[in-house]
């Protein structure tokens, strides 16, 4: 802390700026090399696809849904079916072009083997998109 020379005994109030502009100018100078250098971009080589547009003329194919209750109960698009109905349905709609998506919906209560079982069937039969169904928790 510096004491004033006139005769008034009390510390003296002026700040010395003279180390905060030397530091300000160092900081200014590291930033005007420095700034050039964080320009520098890498080029990379993504890769390649044949990506096919979509052709709207073409229909589009309303997925088909296979809800599971917990007794084991099965329905194809909320129609109540057998296991054997299922397996013969799907069977014929794995042969179509383009085919359906598979939606698999199940309760909460319901055993996770039956829904493993539905989906060995629909693999079994040719279906290639096989997907499953929830909902989304309320208050979340």
């Amino acid at each position: 802390m510096a004491f004033s020379s006139d005769n008034s005994g009390g510390p003296m109030a002026d700040i010395n700026v003279t180390p905060l502009v030397d530091v300000m100018l160092v900081l200014l100078i590291i930033f005007i090399i420095t700034a050039p250098l964080m320009q520098h971009k890498v080029k990379i080589e993504l890769p390649e696809t044949d990506v096919v547009a979509k052709n709207e003329d073409e229909p589009r194919v309303m997925p088909i849904t296979i809800s599971v209750k917990e007794d084991g109960s099965l329905f194809w698009n909320d129609e109540p079916v057998t296991r054997e109905v299922i397996e013969s349905r799907l069977s014929s709609v794995a042969q179509q072009t383009p085919q359906p998506k598979l939606n698999l919906r199940g309760d909460k209560t319901t055993k996770m083997r039956i829904i493993n079982d539905v989906t060995k069937i629909a693999q079994n039969q040719g279906m290639l998109d096989v997907g499953f169904v929830a909902t989304k928790e309320k208050g979340h």
